[in-house]
């Protein structure tokens, strides 16, 4: 047990820094969180469950658009289906005896950050590092919507209007970095954003709402590229010293 506590405290100390970074960029999501209509506690259950910014970015779209419950369950599907091939790729990693509600607590807030400082520890996973990450990581990143809920409701309009761009800000951050590395990736996002724009202008694609539109573009976008640009596993050879 003394071993669990010890990996706990490294979880959440390693934590800290993105339960910051969560609680900066989470701020802007409270901000649209508040123009689509949801309280402040609204938007800290809806961060506190879904802690995820594209797939609850996309969330809240639909619920300013009134949209169906199923548009919303497909948007948010698509949004996180990463997660669920992060989630797969840390269950190998924890030990074959690590009881099944251990891995449903840790798939419930796989995000990328701490995907990233939990797969990278070396040797198999104790499940009690990712809790403590998630312990600070969560909050943060619920307080933060809550707080821009907060603000969007006291500054003036201007004000919201402006804060209202650090959102796709954040999501430049998030495209920018890996289509430098790729041109595949950069080919993808621009297309994206000329099909995106020419879906909004035809005749019957336009008819659809927004989250319906986003959905076909999604997958059909992501199907072309994945046939025509398949990611080649590269082999490691293992060479005795």
């Amino acid at each position: 047990m003394n071993s669990h506590s010890k990996v706990l405290r490294e979880g959440f100390r390693d934590g800290i820094p993105i339960g910051l970074g969560y609680l900066a960029v989470s701020f802007s999501l409270g901000v649209a969180a508040r123009n689509a209509g949801l309280s402040a506690f609204q938007g800290f259950l809806i961060s506190l469950l879904n802690n995820a910014s594209a797939g609850e970015y996309a969330g809240i779209t639909v619920i300013a658009s009134n949209a169906p419950y199923i548009e919303m369950v497909l948007m948010t599907l698509i949004a996180n289906a990463r997660y669920l091939l992060m989630s797969c790729a840390l269950s190998q990693r924890f030990s074959p005896d690590t009881p099944l509600f251990h891995r449903l607590l840790v798939g419930y807030d796989v995000t990328d950050e701490i995907f990233g400082i939990t797969i990278a520890r070396s040797g198999q996973i104790d499940p009690f590092y990712t809790y403590g990450a998630i312990l600070i990581a969560a909050p943060c990143w619920a307080c933060g919507t809550a707080l821009g809920v907060v603000a969007g409701n006291v500054l003036p309009p201007r004000v919201v209007s402006a804060l209202s761009v650090a959102l796709f800000g954040m999501f430049l951050a998030i495209i920018i970095p890996p289509s430098r590395k790729s041109r595949v990736v950069a080919g993808a996002v621009l297309v994206s954003f000329i099909a995106s724009f020419a879906a909004s202008k035809l005749p019957v694609v336009s008819q659809l709402s927004d989250g319906t539109r986003t959905i076909i573009l999604t997958i059909v976008i992501s199907g072309i590229v994945a046939a025509l640009f398949p990611v080649k596993q590269e082999e490691e050879e293992n060479h005795d010293a």
